[in-house]
């Protein structure tokens, strides 16, 4: 697969993994749709670039990419819900 290729790949992974990586994030996330896609994204880029360096297969590189997104997600919920905790 060419590079421009992994990269469409990856992002279209990435939209479809930042929604699953919301979902196993348990509570409620208090950030938009938008943003959860943008953490799909790296989260995607992250998964797909540590899925590389080891040499997993398909079905190992897409756990990595949702365990990656779902971190983010988590990261980026809490910080947002300690900010408007303080307020």
């Amino acid at each position: 697969m060419s590079v421009i290729g992994t990269i469409i790949s990856l992002l279209i992974t990435g939209l479809i993994v930042g929604g699953l990586g919301r979902l196993v994030v348990p509570g409620k996330n208090p950030i938009g749709i938008g943003l959860t896609i943008l953490l799909g994204i790296g989260g995607a880029f992250i998964g797909g670039l540590i899925a590389a360096l080891i040499g997993a297969g398909l079905v190992l590189g897409v756990i990595l990419e949702i365990a990656a997104a779902g971190l983010l997600v988590y990261l980026v919920s809490g910080s947002r819900g300690r900010r408007r905790a303080l307020r």
